[in-house]
């Protein structure tokens, strides 16, 4: 067994409420849930209007399906124009760990 998670931390466009944060975040959070099966929230910086840090998970029987789903979710973040992607962090286990 495998988990792998992936920590985003972001630097939000032209937002100046939590309202407009919120807006902004809910869209990735539940497309990276629809399109890819993952857990995924936003895990850091509820109340600062311009960062947020959305935190990712998955479980797999196989390390290289793993790898490429996780790959696939920094794609779709990095790729969001409404959102500047700082630092990504990647951390893989196995039931070993």
């Amino acid at each position: 067994m495998y988990v792998g998670t992936l920590s985003f931390d972001l630097l939000l466009g032209d937002v100046r409420s939590l309202k407009e944060k919120r807006s902004v975040v809910k869209p990735i959070v539940a497309e990276l849930q629809r399109k890819f099966s993952v857990s995924a929230a936003e895990v850091s910086g509820q109340d600062l209007h311009r960062r947020a840090e959305i935190g990712v998970a998955m479980v797999s029987g196989d390390q290289g399906h793993l790898s490429d789903v996780l790959d696939r979710c920094e794609r779709l973040v990095a790729a969001r124009p409404e959102v500047e992607l700082l630092s990504v962090r990647r951390r893989l286990h196995t039931d070993e760990d």
